[in-house]
């Protein structure tokens, strides 16, 4: 299984599965290569993408703001940077290792 999780300038990039519509929203683990990420909005005029955004901050411990999605915008696939944290701290915090 490959790590979604990879150094990219002065923090890291993660790859990233969203399951939009979910019962209720967090980190859900890692699955075939992606951290798979829970998300109760749907995935309309970019809702699901906010509330991505703000999991993954509240999760990480970083602020919205460093956090951008850098390509699936618009598809459940998503390369998410997030600046200011370390591959090792980002993986500890979202995949328990």
């Amino acid at each position: 299984m490959s790590d979604p999780f990879s150094a990219r300038g002065d923090g890291v990039r993660i790859t990233v599965h969203v399951k939009p519509r979910s019962s209720k929203s967090g980190v859900a683990g890692v699955k075939d290569g992606a951290l798979v990420v829970a998300l109760r909005s749907p995935p309309v005029e970019g809702a699901a993408n906010e509330e991505l955004v703000e999991v993954l901050a509240k999760a990480l411990g970083v602020r919205r703001a460093d956090i951008t999605i850098a390509s699936g915008a618009s598809s459940k696939k998503k390369l998410i940077d997030v600046r200011g944290i370390a591959v090792e701290a980002a993986r500890a915090r979202l995949a328990g290792g």
